[in-house]
């Protein structure tokens, strides 16, 4: 039982952690800022803002060392969520551990380490993906050699799920991942054969469990079915014990509503029901999200309340007391032949294609994620799939959960970052300079060879090297990667026939265009900052696109002077920035600025993202021309808001299409 936890300091988590642990929470899942997730030192140029935002920032083995004091590593099973960076993050802990007196071999937890689903879904990728699946692959032969009680990869289609993959999808790009990984390693000649199964028995994998039950409780049954297939077919793997599917599960935040929030609570209660009722499909660790995490982070109180929900269950209720109640049944079994059917093709059609790498490099897998959300978005739209809340049973009555809004969600203070800055420029000016450029040195050499790079990065942690540091060291012999974005060759979801709203929308594009005189009306998307969770830019691109706008999307991680440079460059009608990790009050404002120091003043500026209120009123009142948040579902009706904001600043006549 965890609860995903991190914010601010590795003083202020530490304090967090050991509450949670005196409360019954029974592991630890650690959140690391986005910096820290990217490769970047907080006195970064793109972390600004985005420092102890939406977890712990951890720049060095000092800040590790806090982050765990008082707590007995080699009792704790500790899951980290980290992939591009995880064996920096990996190899701290190890040295934290060590100094603790603790026997490394001893060690159990989880590294998260899918570095896939971040080119679609999460977007903390930093290198390219042949070298991040030589990282990982490195990884995972060091830590069955050394830590063999961890699981140095969880390969999560968690995330595939909130980017709007369908089951069969969300089942068949993870184990295409799986595949890809697990050939590497065996290919590295790293492991000898004999041990090849101590390496399958170390993958572990996180799923999403939605709201639709009986479809979601299939879909691990069968996931449970094509992994013993393919470990005993594909690699040879004859114990069972090492053929299990290990998993955990975080329940679906994609469906959590701002509207009506608390009818997320029972939301939370089905999707965890339908990865523990089922004895044959049940979830080895169960993490729960927040009742108010679509209106911002949650406080202690919210996160207790998770955790309490599953005690509950396993404390109080029957429901675990039982061998599969679900065994026999002809629609369940019907339902997860099916899926394994579906997905066994399409795990096929992706080996044809050279494998998840190749149809990552390709962008065929971020194209179909992209157009299976288009597609789920026009459903909600149109009514056809239900949101209690959202688009049926609108009505409610006062909420006394959000009553004071502003106090119903927890705030980073923004003084922080300077804090967490200062300490760091303290780091560096007293660690041993020498060593550490040596210990860089080393690992850019291992870098450019083929050795394995765990060692030289333990030997970059023992030395102080950053977090940005030893990163960069790495950019410098790999390179670095933009992830297609798939908006280009997603089909068009929403009909537009003759009276539907996008029509009328499509009109209203085509007269502003004609009025201004510019063929095309232009909206620049824009992901200022680290926050790479893209999809709902990428809804926004595709249907501008289709209304009739030129989109000018460039994809996740820009700085505001990037942003207004391409602003400016391609003569954009208005700028749509997209925000969710909690930095828009210092992002947002500083496009504002950057756009009037250029002379431009006839450019609205939009802004979505999980805003809280009383931020969304400050972005207002310092010039953004609209703030869309989650309650804003219909897509289609927010192109129409931006086409008004663009006659508005453009001083035309309002039109009567109604949008």
């Amino acid at each position: 039982m965890r609860t995903y936890a991190g914010h601010s300091t590795a003083e202020a988590s530490n304090e967090l952690y050991r509450r949670n642990l005196a409360k019954g929470q029974t592991g630890l899942s650690v959140a690391f800022d986005l910096p820290t997730q990217t490769g970047y030192d907080p006195d970064h140029v793109l972390a600004r803002g985005e420092v102890g935002r939406v977890g712990v920032p951890v720049s060095h083995l000092g800040d590790m060392r806090r982050l765990f004091q008082d707590i007995p590593l080699d009792q704790m099973n500790t899951s980290m969520t980290i992939n591009a960076t995880a064996m920096w993050l990996l190899a701290l802990y190890e040295v934290v551990a060590e100094e603790q007196g603790a026997d490394i071999s001893k060690l159990s937890g989880t590294t998260q380490n899918d570095i896939v689903k971040e080119y679609l879904s999460r977007g903390t990728h930093v290198f390219p993906p042949g070298p991040s699946l030589r990282l990982t692959t490195d990884m995972i032969t060091y830590t069955v050699a050394h830590i063999p009680k961890w699981n140095p990869i969880n390969i999560c289609s968690y995330h595939l799920q909130e980017a709007g993959a369908t089951p069969v999808q969300e089942i068949a790009y993870a184990m295409s991942t799986a595949i890809a990984v697990l050939d590497a390693v065996r290919d590295s000649g790293q492991v000898p054969p004999e041990k090849f199964g101590d390496v399958v028995a170390r993958i572990s994998f996180f799923v999403n469990a939605g709201v639709r039950f009986v479809e979601e409780m299939c879909k691990m049954r069968a996931f449970g079915r094509i992994w013993d297939k393919i470990t005993r077919e594909r690699y040879g793997i004859e114990n069972e014990k090492q053929r299990r599917f290990r998993y955990g599960v975080q329940v679906n935040s994609l469906g959590l509503t701002e509207a009506q929030p608390e009818n997320n609570v029972q939301r939370i209660v089905l999707e965890m029901l339908a990865v523990t009722l089922s004895k044959d499909a049940r979830a080895r660790a169960v993490q729960l999200p927040a009742w108010n995490e679509a209106l911002g982070l949650p406080r202690p109180w919210d996160q207790q309340w998770s955790l309490r929900i599953q005690q509950v269950l396993a404390h109080e209720s029957d429901l675990l007391e039982y061998e599969d109640i679900f065994a026999g049944s002809h629609v369940i079994e019907a339902k997860v032949e099916a899926l394994v059917t579906d997905c066994l093709a399409e795990i096929e059609r992706i080996q044809e294609m050279g494998g998840a790498m190749a149809a990552v490099e390709s962008g065929y897998l971020k194209s179909q994620l992209v157009s299976a959300h288009a597609e789920r978005r026009a459903r909600i739209e149109a009514g056809e799939e239900k949101i209690v809340g959202v688009n049926c049973f609108e009505g409610t009555e006062p909420n006394p959960l959000t009553a004071d809004l502003d106090t119903a969600i927890m705030t980073v203070d923004p003084a922080n970052e300077a804090r967490v800055v200062q300490a760091l420029h303290e780091w560096r000016d007293n660690r041993d300079e020498g060593r550490a450029q040596d210990a860089l040195s080393g690992l850019k050499k291992t870098a450019a060879g083929d050795g394995n790079l765990f060692a030289a990065t333990l030997e970059c942690a023992r030395a102080g090297v950053t977090t940005g540091e030893w990163a960069w060291a790495l950019r410098d012999v790999f390179g670095e990667f933009r992830a297609p974005t798939g908006v280009s060759s997603a089909p068009l979801a929403v009909a537009a026939e003759a009276g539907s709203l996008l029509a009328e929308v499509r009109e209203k594009v085509a007269k502003t265009a004609a009025e201004l005189g510019s063929g095309k009306l232009r909206l620049l998307v824009g992901k200022p900052g680290l926050d790479g969770h893209s999809n709902g830019a990428e809804q926004i691109a595709v249907r501008a696109r289709d209304a009739g706008f030129e989109v000018i999307y460039q994809g996740i991680r820009l700085t505001p002077e990037q942003i207004v440079s391409a602003a400016v460059a391609e003569d954009v009608h208005c700028v749509g920035l997209s925000i969710l990790s909690g930095s828009h009050a210092e992002l947002v404002p500083d496009v504002l600025a950057r756009l009037r120091r250029t002379g431009v003043d006839d450019m609205p500026v939009i802004v979505g993202g999980i805003i809280p209120s009383a931020d969304a009123t400050a972005l207002r009142e310092a010039g953004v021309a609209a703030v869309f948040t989650p309650k804003d579902f219909g897509i289609t009706e927010i192109i129409g808001r931006i086409v008004d904001e663009i006659r508005k600043a453009n001083q035309l006549d309002p039109l009567e299409v109604p949008a």
